[in-house]
């Protein structure tokens, strides 16, 4: 039905009337006032003398103001207030995003926006954006107003409008461009004379391929001339001048100038007077139309053309002709570019730049006065005569409108008719009369399949195979009524009392802008047809069907539709009563004759919640009498097969929401149910109670379905079962309608409150599906878990369902092998893999193996009674799967149990949740070990907790009681999953697993070092050197060697430990991370060397997987790939183990080095080698300089290391016998001295000097032990001692030392005295450790050494002064 709609308000209209009409004097007016009042003044404040009354030129007809205006008491006072909309110029935008109204020079946009009513509900309002004067010369006014919106650019807007323009036309022949704020744009002087009339078309996607492609362009209507401006070329100058605009507000820029405006203008001839305008586009005549053109106009010997020529068409109206044709060829006329003008508006002033050259700056120039400025240059008109009209000398037409289908034309004149005219034929071919003053406007409608409903809006984007009807609206506003016409011949669908002092607006046009691509995108909803409200504030929009358009007032299928909008309007009655409105809607179903619209009807009838199922079957049963009865002509099937089905489903809510509670119910123990004696029951029953305790206190699952003691409604029977000839059929339903639907048929009966019998009796007097049906009674028992949990013995219940489903009509399965796979069994095995609710999989696989079983016994029962087959074979295949999903099940909640154990010890990151049997399976044979690894990277397991055998801990000694206590909980699950996958999870699978596991989560953030410590943990904790090997490999080429290639360049190219903000740019990580980083380089690499020396003496280890996990496929598993990887070239991974240690030691000790320095051009080119290639490699004897470089770093490590050992040591002269804090940097020294060629002795040496001279004499002695050259050592040492000694004797001067140093042979004295102690790290030294400094140099003297004696008295000295 036609219906007219609100879409918006006004939020004060009282405030645009007051502006737009303002009061004045009457010795006002006699003034002139050239000034105008700034718009940031209160409406309030608008003094009288602001208003001047000015009269203009006749010529401009549809700008002047009528002569309403009274003089009385020296005001001047508007007749008709009421009806100040209709003297007032509007445009409304075709997205609903502005409205202007306008009168006189003074104009008014408003913009919707939502604001909250009274009751504080939102609504769209029309608010005031902008309000002022709009002309710029004197005795201008506003003739014509176009709102044009453009479409943005953006690629995530595309389609929508980005901003909206503002034509407006004036009395002066001046074409101004504004935006939605008031600023303006561009001004143009396209011709002499006011403008009549702004016209506008946008582009559409063809309906078909017959008609031209339609360009975009602004049409502007002179007196004697018509201007078309090209759509593009506006556009683009529109953006370029309000980017301009934007730019030189904010930063006051110098303007560019935009692409100049490509017009054509036309001299429209051979008429008096013309009053409006529209302009048709491009058309291309037939060849009939062709040769009848040619031969009006040429005569007999007129020449054709073989091609059509393409020409522009424009319908004027006005006197003498009525109505012209004009016909201008696309080449008759060439494009004209126009100079804009710019001109920037501020909230004070508004100058306006204009020149005849071309574009005006923003700086340097000087504005002309406006009185002294000269017109532009107008470019003549290109001439066009008119080629035919409808003449009628008496007639004067005021308006024409085109239709959206570019084909009709609805024409209003002076004597109050309304003429439709044919644009192809040229003829008017319908007429109204009666319509004074009428406002006319067009509405198309798209068919949409299924619904008749629309919007009175055409999307380019909708189909175009659907059929398009147009409807007129005319609005006669003297009559106060606005009417909706069927075109043409149609009738009149709709008839609206409204105020007489209405506006209707209609735009014509949509979004400026677009092209065939943008158009197949969805668009927003653009208005057609809007009517305006002054009097109520109100904006409202007509919603026509399309159905309208097909039919008449004596129509069946408009009785029909009325029945059916007469049914959902009863069906919505708040105090709808059977007993008064039961028969009138009974009726109107057996009123209705079409089996669709019957359809329908009954639709409505059955999804209604509050109509009781007793009355919805009588209806039912009435409309069945009626189409059985023998005057019925005609029985459609399809009708009768839904009426049936829907009955049979009505019967079936009853019967089950009806059943008898208090029936006797099957009752069996469970453990007679499943075969198992007390203890195994018990055992069950444990497993099963552990795992519901964990669930409960994790609280991981949450119910879907909330459980009532109410029944559902009967729509949701309704609208998830379909019937058809087969039988009940579950249609596509989302999982929480299905849960629905499965707690209607089966939860109180797994529940114990009804007899399971009597359900599955009624369900197969329903003749369901019981595949389906089998699907609906899993899907309610997983969904339950917590409440079967509780109550274990619903397992017996859920027995007897899936026995008595395997045994309904409909279930096939005696005709086929004993030894095949039923599709019943089948489905019910999938949706127990899928699910994670692992405890209901486990009870539910308990029932369906029992059940199978059972249904296998009794065939073969039957089978034996015939001689069919033997009496031994007895096992079935669907008994053999159900086995195997059970141990399956078994196995999955004891692995989900251990998952949803948690400690005290929080986490980096969420829990891991459940799996099920299902993602095992497919997940290839590593599945289980991957799940469990990331399990235990999620709780920080250390790795010695999943060493626990089955006997108990193997290595207790390395667990330490503080992990015990932490993970208490976790022992228990953990060792029964070990247990359970004693392949799946043996040591080196698992070990592999979680060093994987643990080094891609490093990889996803290379801060968190701690993973990559605990993947090489892992790691070294693998036993077979062929996996740890293959994984070794594997970690180095995935993970770390591109790494360290980068970590290689960036030292190198910094010569030193490079900062943080380096690191972190070129590495992903920050200098901590990347000295960790190099470290568990070095570890990684130090168990490759192990594992390929060691791979061959061991066996390559066999991987075995458990029965019940044979068969799944997918990926393959870290130990299998391990196995598969090429062995390594030993050399060049030490090679490469160098490197880490030379990387890792220059960032532990901050060293300047460049690491490739250190290497010849062989080394160099080996680094980052695969391992499995045999590139060269150093041999032989280094080159001398290249030694001495490794020399001077290893050196200057040493130093490092032992400055570091001072720095963390307060004092080392205690006699500590557990010091540890050389730490493992000393060795690592002579190792890479050892690799290096460099003379490890010099090293051993340097360090025992140096720790003397740091003062660490305990650590020096054990380190001396360790030199071979002890007369260089003692040589050094001896140097050492005499600082010590001249600090105690020189520095200090106490008396006992002078009197020492009085007595000391001359030799020694000058010694001591050429010492220097400044080199010392630690010069206060008790001298009892220095006695055995002294003791130790002369031990390690020969006796014939020159320094022997020397080493004597400072003994001597020492010990004299240590005394």
């Amino acid at each position: 039905m036609c219906t007219l709609s609100e879409f918006c308000q006004f939020q004060d209209i009282q405030a645009v009337q007051d502006f737009l009409f303002q009061q004045t004097s009457k010795e006002d007016v006699k003034r002139k006032d050239t000034e105008h009042l700034s718009w940031e003044e209160d409406w309030g404040s608008w003094d009288d003398s602001e208003l001047t009354q000015q009269p203009f030129s006749q010529a401009a007809m549809v700008c002047v103001r009528e002569e309403e205006n009274l003089v009385d008491g020296g005001n001047i006072i508007k007749t008709q207030s009421e009806f100040w909309l209709q003297d007032c110029i509007l445009s409304l935008s075709p997205t609903n995003n502005l409205l202007v109204i306008a009168y006189e020079e003074r104009a008014v946009f408003l913009q919707p926006k939502w604001k909250p009513n009274e009751k504080g509900k939102e609504e769209l309002k029309y608010t005031i954006a902008w309000s002022g004067f709009l002309n710029v010369e004197e005795r201008e006014y506003v003739s014509s107003v176009l709102c044009i919106p453009l479409a943005s650019q953006k690629r995530s807007s595309t389609g929508h409008p980005d901003w909206t323009c503002i034509v407006v036309g004036f009395t002066s022949g001046y074409v101004r461009f504004y935006t939605e704020t008031g600023v303006l744009l561009l001004s143009q002087l396209l011709n002499e004379g006011p403008v009549l009339k702004l016209k506008c078309r946008t582009y559409d996607v063809p309906r078909h391929a017959g008609i031209a492609e339609q360009h975009e362009e602004v049409s502007i209507l002179y007196p004697s001339a018509l201007v078309t401006i090209d759509g593009f070329s506006l556009y683009q100058s529109l953006r370029a001048c309000r980017n301009q605009v934007a730019k030189a507000t904010a930063v006051g820029t110098e303007a560019i100038q935009p692409p100049p405006l490509a017009y054509k203008k036309w001299g429209l001839q051979d008429m008096e007077g013309i009053m409006d305008h529209i302009s048709v586009g491009i058309i291309t005549p037939c060849p009939f139309d062709q040769m009848k053109v040619a031969s009006v106009l040429g005569g007999y010997n007129a020449t054709i053309k073989s091609s059509s020529p393409a020409m522009a068409q424009y319908v004027t109206v006005g006197t003498g002709p009525f109505t012209s044709f004009f016909y201008a060829l696309e080449w008759s006329s060439q494009p004209l570019l126009s100079h804009v003008a710019l001109a920037v508006a501020s909230k004070l002033t508004s100058a306006f730049l204009t020149a005849a050259s071309g574009w005006l700056g923003w700086k340097g120039r000087q504005v002309a006065d406006p009185q002294q400025k000269q017109k532009p240059k107008m470019e003549p008109a290109t001439a066009l005569p008119v080629r035919f009209g409808l003449p009628d000398s008496r007639r004067c037409g005021e308006s024409i409108t085109l239709s959206p289908c570019n084909t009709l034309a609805a024409i209003t004149d002076e004597f109050g008719r309304v003429t439709i005219l044919d644009l192809q034929r040229g003829l008017a071919v319908r007429m109204w009369k009666g319509y004074r003053d009428a406002q006319v406007g067009w509405i198309q409608v798209t068919e949409e399949s299924g619904d008749s409903d629309s919007h009175g809006s055409l999307q380019p984007s909708e189909p175009r195979h659907c059929r398009v009807a147009q409807f007129l609206v005319i609005y006669a506003p003297r009559r106060g009524i606005l009417e909706v016409w069927s075109t043409q011949q149609g009738p009149r669908v709709a008839a609206f009392n409204v105020g007489k002092n209405c506006r209707l607006l209609y735009a014509g046009y949509r979004i400026l802008g677009l092209n065939n691509v943008t158009c197949q995108g969805w668009l927003p909803h653009t208005y057609q047809c809007c009517l305006v409200e002054p009097s109520s504030c109100k904006m409202r929009t007509i919603n026509v069907p399309f159905h309208l358009s097909l039919s008449d007032k004596k129509s069946e299928q408009t009785k029909e539709l009325h029945l059916l909008k007469r049914i959902r309007s009863l069906l919505k009655v708040e105090d709808f009563s059977l007993e008064a409105n039961g028969k009138e809607l009974q009726q109107l179903l057996l009123d209705i004759k079409h089996p669709l619209f019957k359809k329908q009807g009954i639709e409505h009838v059955l999804n209604s919640n509050y109509l009781p199922v007793p009355f919805l079957l009588t209806i039912l049963n009435v409309l069945l009498d009626t189409l059985h009865a023998p005057d019925t002509p005609c029985i459609d099937e399809n009708l009768l097969l839904y009426c049936q089905s829907q009955k049979v489903l009505l019967t079936l809510y009853t019967t089950l929401t009806q059943l008898d509670t208090t029936a006797k119910k099957q009752e069996m123990d469970l453990a007679t149910l499943l075969g198992l004696e007390e203890d195994g029951l018990n055992a069950i029953l444990s497993v099963l109670e552990t795992y519901h305790q964990i669930l409960i206190n994790t609280n991981s699952t949450t119910e879907p379905l909330q459980v009532t003691a109410n029944p559902p409604p009967v729509s949701l029977l309704l609208g998830c079962l379909g019937y058809d000839k087969n039988g009940m059929r579950v249609r596509k339903v989302d999982e929480l309608q299905a849960l629905k639907l499965g707690h209607l048929f089966f939860w109180r009966g797994l529940c114990g409150d009804v007899s399971v019998p009597e359900t599955c009796s009624a369900l197969e007097t329903s003749r369901c599906d019981p595949e389906q049906l089998a699907g609906l009674l899993l899907l309610i028992w997983l969904s339950r878990e917590k409440d079967i949990l509780e109550n274990p013995s619903m397992t017996c219940q859920l027995f007897h369902f899936l026995s008595l489903l395997s045994r309904m009509q409909g279930f096939e399965s005696k005709d086929q092998d004993p030894q095949a796979v039923l599709p019943f069994w089948e489905q019910l095995r999938g949706g127990c893999q899928q699910s994670h609710a692992v405890g209901a999989v486990y009870l539910a696989a308990q029932a369906g193996c029992v059940a199978a079983q059972s249904l296998a016994n009794s065939h073969t029962t039957t089978l034996e009674e015939e001689n069919a087959v033997d009496p031994w074979e007895a096992v079935s295949l669907d008994g053999e799967q159900w086995n195997l999903l059970l141990r399956q099940a078994k196995d999955i909640l004891q692995l989900n149990t251990l998952f949803l154990c948690c400690t005290s010890k929080p986490c980096h990151s969420e829990t891991s949740t459940t799996t099920s049997i299902k993602e095992l399976l497919e997940g290839g044979r590593g599945s289980i070990a991957d799940c469990v690894a990331r399990w235990a990277m999620h709780l920080w397991l250390p790795p010695a907790m999943l060493q626990i055998s089955k006997d108990g801990n193997e290595n207790g000694d390395e667990v330490k009681d503080s992990i015990q206590q932490e993970f208490e909980h976790i022992t228990a699950p953990l060792k029964m999953v070990l247990m359970s996958f004693p392949f799946s999870l043996e040591p080196d699978m698992l070990h592999s697993h979680c060093s994987w596991a643990n080094v891609v989560q490093w990889n996803k953030d290379p801060e968190e070092t701690r993973f990559i410590e605990r993947a090489v943990d892992h790691l070294a904790r693998i036993c077979n050197p062929h996996i740890q090997h293959g994984v070794s490999a594997m970690m180095w080429n995935t993970f770390l060697v591109e790494r360290l290639s980068a970590t290689t360049l960036l030292i190198d190219k910094v010569c030193k430990a490079p900062k943080d903000r380096l690191c972190r740019r070129d590495l992903g990580m920050g200098d901590k991370a990347a000295t960790v980083f190099l470290s568990c380089c070095c570890e990684l690499l130090q168990i490759l060397l192990e594992a390929d020396i060691n791979r061959d003496e061991a066996e390559i280890p066999t991987l075995e997987v458990e029965d019940a996990w044979a068969g799944a496929e997918g990926p393959t598993s870290i130990p299998e790939l391990a196995l598969d990887q090429h062995g390594v070239h030993y050399p060049l991974v030490q090679h490469h183990y160098v490197l880490c240690r030379l990387l890792h030691a220059t960032l532990a000790f901050g060293l300047r080095v460049r690491p490739l320095s250190l290497f010849d051009a062989k080394g160099k080119y080996a680094f980052f080698k695969d391992f499995s290639t045999l590139p060269l490699l150093p041999s032989g004897e280094m080159d001398p300089e290249l030694v001495s470089l490794r020399q001077q770093f290893l050196l200057r490590l040493v130093s490092a290391v032992v400055a570091a050992i001072a720095s963390g040591t307060p004092s080392i002269t205690s006699v500590s016998t557990d010091q540890k804090l050389p730490g493992p940097w000393p060795e690592r020294a002579i190792e890479l001295a050892l690799h290096l060629q460099v003379n490890e002795d010099f090293l051993k040496q340097q360090y025992a000097v140096e720790l003397y001279n740091a003062g660490h004499d305990l650590l020096a002695e054990e380190a001396s032990r360790a030199v071979s050259d002890h007369g260089g050592l003692a040589s050094q040492l001896l140097l050492v001692a005499g600082q010590r000694l001249c600090y105690a004797l020189l520095h200090i001067q106490t008396k006992d030392g002078m009197e020492l140093l009085a007595r000391l042979p001359p030799t020694l004295c000058t010694w001591l005295k050429a010492m220097d102690p400044s080199l010392l790290h630690l010069k206060d030294v008790p001298l009892r450790v220095t006695v055995r400094l002294v003791r130790h140099v002369v031990q390690f003297l020969p006796e014939r050494d020159g320094q022997y004696h020397l080493a004597l008295q400072l003994l001597d000295a020492v010990q004299i002064l240590a005394k």
